[in-house]
């Protein structure tokens, strides 16, 4: 079984890396943006002849949520233009594709976590690309999973995590943002559940669970509860400030809250979820 996996050199892509000796009888193949451009039709034309996949994970994505509303076009070349070539590539040549999408295609005006049949809002453009993605997905085919998730962090990458660890090593103090409620999720929980839903399949070909799916950890909590934690877990002595979303103005709108409901894929998959705490515990 060969797994191709997109953007490589990400949180994501590295995570995979991480757990695939895990995993021997299945064969992944890692490339990079600057090995697969996925905006690049061609490129994806000749990478799937080469490598004739099976399932391709798609971990490459523009994910600068700020940067994003001044690069409207080159999020939505990578997001959707980028997204669409790839479902293109994998309705050509027999494979699955399991795609990466967020919680920010929500605008966060709900209080109950959220499912996959809730309508998506973007409030901004790298959610709206995303959510474009995704519809450029199913309107190539309907041999996809796209897993929507949220607050990705891991010991690969640049993260909230790591930010928060630097600034406390340059600082006494901190303010971070406590009425905006989420999920975080570590990058290697998502994907031992990409590679779980991946085996699932293998083993029922005849598969009916395609569709939208959420995963993040168990839990929820604030900015300000996730980077207490942190220093908590690291024993790291500092004053953190809760202020509001107001208090820390950025270029894109943040849902207030985005927790994900995780029933669907838990019920498909037999995926057993741990707590955000618990999964933080065990990266540092």
């Amino acid at each position: 079984m060969v797994v191709l996996v997109t953007g490589s050199s990400g949180q994501l892509g590295q995570s995979l890396q991480f757990i695939a000796g895990n995993y021997p009888d299945v064969h992944f193949v890692f490339r990079s943006s600057s090995e697969l451009d996925i905006t690049n039709k061609a490129n994806c034309e000749a990478v799937f002849s080469e490598i004739n996949p099976d399932y391709c994970i798609n971990a490459a994505a523009y994910t600068a949520v700020d940067k994003a509303e001044s690069e409207p076009e080159k999020a939505y070349l990578i997001n959707v233009i980028g997204t669409k070539n790839l479902a293109e590539a994998c309705q050509k040549y027999s494979a699955i594709l399991l795609h990466i999408s967020t919680d920010f295609v929500f605008d966060g005006n709900k209080t109950t976590p959220y499912t996959e049949s809730d309508i998506p809002n973007p409030t901004g453009v790298y959610g709206q690309t995303k959510w474009d993605g995704e519809k450029a997905i199913q309107a190539v085919f309907e041999n996809y999973f796209i897993v929507r998730t949220s607050w990705v962090y891991s010991q690969f990458g640049a993260n909230f995590m790591k930010t928060m660890l630097r600034l406390a090593s340059e600082r006494d103090s901190l303010s971070v943002v406590d009425d905006q409620i989420g999920t975080p999720t570590h990058a290697v929980d998502l994907a031992e559940a990409l590679v779980s839903i991946i085996k699932t399949t293998v083993l029922n070909p005849k598969n009916d669970n395609y569709g939208i799916y959420n995963f993040s950890n168990e839990g929820q909590c604030s900015w300000f509860d996730f980077a207490q934690k942190i220093f908590e877990i690291n024993k790291i002595a500092i004053a953190v400030t809760p202020i509001p979303t107001t208090s820390y103005p950025t270029p894109a709108q943040r849902p207030k809250f985005s927790v994900l409901d995780k029933s669907k894929i838990k019920n498909a998959f037999g995926i057993a979820i741990r707590n955000w705490e618990e999964s933080l515990i065990k990266t540092t």
